[in-house]
């Protein structure tokens, strides 16, 4: 099994172009073998929905690094393996945006898959494949919107999908950067 690096973010309003949390959780030969989470100041201001949602307001970034801050260690978790998120377009754009917003690059080109897309093959007989209903399904422990919980309950997603048999080469794409498009393969 490759590296995968598991990611989730939290943002600060609808415009879904800054990060308020991100959480990353890096699976290795099948085990989850580290985790990290941040708070991030977006330094934009804070819709009221994201703040109930999510529980995270300009109080609580206050003292939090911004992203650029945040960057060099990022950038070293999340260019370590293929990303992995749930409903992983969604945390990519935001990811694209944020560079965008500071002048900061990646490759061109990253590995990524969905669990999402994993979701709909493993578990058909869902009524949906949000990430709390497959915790939910999976008795994987969740606290919903919060970037650590849920970064950590995709990686065991992923491994659950796994130990089901599933295997993930179909589901492997590249995101590239510089159109915010999906490519199939890696």
């Amino acid at each position: 099994m490759p590296r995968f690096v598991a990611f989730d973010v939290e943002t600060p309003n609808a415009a879904n172009d800054r990060m308020s949390a991100i959480g990353v959780a890096v699976i290795e030969e099948g085990e989850i073998v580290s985790t990290f989470s941040s708070y991030i100041d977006p330094e934009v201001h804070f819709d009221p929905f994201n703040t109930w949602l999510t529980g995270i307001s300009a109080d609580t970034v206050k003292d939090a690094p911004n992203f650029a801050a945040l960057w060099p260690t990022l950038r070293e978790l999340l260019g370590s393996g293929i990303l992995l998120a749930h409903n992983a377009t969604f945390d990519l754009r935001v990811l694209a945006c944020c560079l965008d917003a500071y002048g900061l690059e990646m490759p061109r080109y990253l590995p990524y898959a969905c669990t999402v897309q994993m979701g709909r093959r493993c578990y058909p007989e869902l009524p949906n494949h949000k990430l709390d209903t497959l915790c939910r399904y999976r008795d994987i422990e969740l606290d919903h919107h919060k970037a650590e919980s849920d970064s950590l309950a995709c990686a065991k997603l992923l491994l659950d999908y796994e130990k089901s048999g599933l295997d993930v080469t179909p589901f492997l794409r590249r995101y590239d950067w510089w159109t915010r498009k999906s490519l199939r393969g890696v």
